[in-house]
């Protein structure tokens, strides 16, 4: 049989040549590689478009005066490295399935703007913090039930690297101060993570997102229980070996800290938007009692609390750390933060401090610009002097990019 043939121009090959030609390209620079294939790289990493002739010049230049770093900061001026490279490494954080298609929205937004302005990452998952498009585009207004203001700016295709501004979610939204929390508490999160449910979701997909880890990785069946709600079954199909051996390794870390999300819930009218694509983050502020509660806390945190009456009632947004002992204090947790708190804000800060979200951050970047996992000792020492970087020059995230990009971008 015949290979298939694909067209270039006037120039056809057969797909096995075209396949291997691929593979070519992905391969590592030869040994050889000088200035300019180096400058090549790194700009079809970082910006995923090809240089101009002068940007390459000028990156080639500095690379042959031993400034890799500022190679990699030109080619970051490309407008392409904010609405391409980190528009698609972030989306995916945005909803549950980590599809790369889904829209612009604030979330999305808000880390751009935090990379692009070298503001602390650690921001990403406690700060009143948020980025929405210039006025002067005359995108409809941000709005709390919608995402029009983003689609919008999607949709005119608008350069990201010049026109989003910050601003903080209180000005933009309403949401008190001292309940904003980061990329947590902006509305593309909430209508992925608090609709319905628990409001573990939000926690988990923090965990998998922020700290590369799933819940199944920090399992520890030797902390206390005594924080675990009422809609745990103790005795799953029967049988409390279930639970005591597999179940309570999750719960009895999670729980306790996913408390700081109980005045949230994302809602929405059921009967008419059952998707929720107009539905917005409500908070429970000081003064504000759930009818079903009794308390400030959301309904949704007493969801089947028959399967386990003597279950923890959740009576307040007070978190606390179990796992700054046993099996997971190896995250490295900071030890100058108090063990508990009262809301998602402080809670985000405890995550965000720990030596496990710096090196996650690290990580996800160096697959990103690599385009592949650390494979050695000599990556694993790189991940290991990038976050050492990272964590004592201000948590820039742009810098990380430079820095992998300069590691990936051959050899001389």
């Amino acid at each position: 049989m015949k290979n298939a043939v694909t067209k270039i121009g006037r120039l056809k090959l057969p797909s096995s040549v075209l396949n291997t030609l691929l593979l070519i390209s992905l391969l590592p620079l030869s040994a050889n590689a000088g200035p300019r294939e180096q400058a090549k790289r790194m700009h079809d990493r970082l910006a995923g478009v090809p240089p101009t002739a002068e940007v390459l010049d000028q990156m080639a230049t500095s690379i042959e005066q031993g400034d890799a770093n500022a190679a990699a900061y030109l080619a970051m001026e490309n407008p392409a490295y904010y609405s391409v490279t980190l528009k698609n490494w972030v989306t995916p954080w945005t909803n549950e399935d980590s599809d790369v298609f889904a829209p612009l929205n604030d979330y999305t937004a808000t880390v751009i703007g935090i990379a692009r302005d070298d503001v602390d990452f650690r921001q990403i998952l406690s700060g009143n913090i948020i980025y929405v498009g210039q006025s002067s585009l005359n995108l409809p207004a941000y709005a709390i039930d919608n995402n029009n203001h983003y689609q919008a700016m999607e949709d005119a295709e608008i350069n990201l690297k010049e026109n989003l501004i910050e601003s903080t979610q209180t000005a933009v939204s309403g949401l008190p101060a001292e309940a904003t929390a980061g990329v947590m508490t902006t509305r593309a999160a909430a209508k992925s993570f608090f609709k319905d449910g628990t409001n573990r979701a939000m926690f988990r997909f923090t965990l998998i997102n922020h700290m590369c880890t799933d819940l199944e990785g920090l399992k520890d069946t030797s902390r206390s229980p005594d924080r675990i709600r009422q809609d745990v079954s103790r005795s799953p199909g029967g049988d409390s070996r279930i639970f005591i051996n597999s179940c309570v390794g999750c719960h009895s870390g999670m729980d306790p800290l996913a408390q700081s999300f109980a005045y949230y819930q994302y809602s929405y009218d059921t009967e008419n938007d059952p998707d929720g694509l107009n539905g917005y983050l409500s908070y429970n502020a000081q003064g504000q009692v759930d009818p079903e509660t009794g308390t400030r806390v959301q309904a949704k945190y007493l969801i089947n609390s028959n399967n386990f009456p003597f279950g923890f009632i959740t009576q307040d947004d007070q978190w606390h750390n179990y796992w700054r002992d046993g099996l997971n204090k190896n995250l490295g947790w900071d030890e100058s933060l108090p063990t508990s708190g009262f809301g998602a804000k402080s809670m985000g800060q405890e995550l965000a401090n720990s030596m496990q979200f710096a090196q996650c951050q690290v990580k996800k970047v160096f697959k990103n610009v690599c385009l592949r996992d650390p494979q050695d000792n000599a990556d694993r020492a790189q991940i290991d002097t990038m976050t050492s970087s990272f964590r004592s020059n201000g948590y820039r995230i742009k810098q990380v990019f430079a820095d992998s990009a300069n590691y990936c971008k051959g050899s001389e």
